[in-house]
């Protein structure tokens, strides 16, 4: 009876340990096979003009099809914040006209870059991955590659380049629409005075603030741009490892959007 326990105490053991050597060997693969797939999709194109093409479809796709979305986010995120601070101090010895200041700092400092680009993870980045996935499929990105063509330069760069130049737009709009929420839910009510509202916006601003927002929706769409596709170009098997794809993409760039808004708000400290 000991000795059946300690069998299967060891075996335990052994399972578990091969199963944290896979997952280990695993996280280090696909590492490398991320920066390998960057780095192939650098290449020189072979049509400037279809380039071109393709990254003009992808900024209106990005740009223009998720302002609506960014909007409404936004101006409840401003909405909410106000209300909610207007409540925590009230009968308070601090100013009144401290609610747009602290609206305006926390659109443009955390709110807007981080809850954008969550949003668009969701959005954008799973339509990446079933994109590119489904191409992957039905063979379209095998049959290109015996072509010639640069599959990950084609598929990832006007992906990429649209996400760098649409997304720090988006989360430009997304702290002005903050702002803009935060007053109609404070003056018109009658929770603040309009005079107060713009007083509290002119004060304590810190230009420092707008590079900080502009840097964390860089990196984001960076972050989020190059996970979803990863996930797409390399998707194996039917539709549910399609769908399987796509929701892993989502959730590693999630994680890595938060992980990279911790670590830019430490620098932003220490600089």
């Amino acid at each position: 009876m000991g000795f059946d326990i300690f069998y299967r105490f060891g075996n335990f053991l052994t399972v578990r340990t091969a199963k944290i050597y896979e997952n280990t060997v695993g996280s280090f693969e696909t590492f490398g096979r991320y920066w390998q797939l960057l780095y192939a999709s650098v290449g020189r194109p072979e049509n400037m003009r279809m380039y071109a093409k393709e990254t003009v479809r992808q900024m209106y796709h990005i740009g223009i099809g998720s302002l609506m979305i960014v909007c409404l986010i936004s101006i409840f995120i401003g909405a909410v914040a106000a209300v909610q601070f207007s409540t925590q101090l009230d009968g308070q010895l601090i100013p009144k006209y401290y609610i747009g200041y602290i609206v305006r700092d926390l659109a443009i400092i955390e709110l807007s870059p981080t809850f954008t680009c969550l949003v668009l993870a969701g959005k954008v980045g799973s339509n990446m991955t079933a994109e590119i996935g489904g191409m992957r499929q039905h063979e379209h990105i095998d049959a290109m590659e015996i072509m010639g063509v640069n599959t990950a330069a084609f598929l990832i760069m006007p992906k990429l380049i649209a996400a760098l130049v649409m997304i720090p737009m988006l989360v430009a709009t997304s702290a002005f629409v903050s702002i803009v929420g935060g007053y109609l839910a404070t003056v018109p009510t009658e929770l603040l005075s309009h005079g107060d509202y713009v007083r509290g916006l002119r004060s304590f601003f810190i230009q420092k603030n707008v590079v900080v927002m502009f840097a964390k929706a860089f990196v984001y769409a960076f972050l989020l741009t190059t996970i979803s596709c990863y996930e797409g170009y390399f998707v194996k098997g039917g539709s549910i490892e399609l769908g399987e794809a796509s929701t892993r993409a989502v959730v590693r760039s999630d994680v890595a959007i938060l992980l990279a808004d911790y670590f830019i708000t430490v620098m932003n400290k220490l600089l």
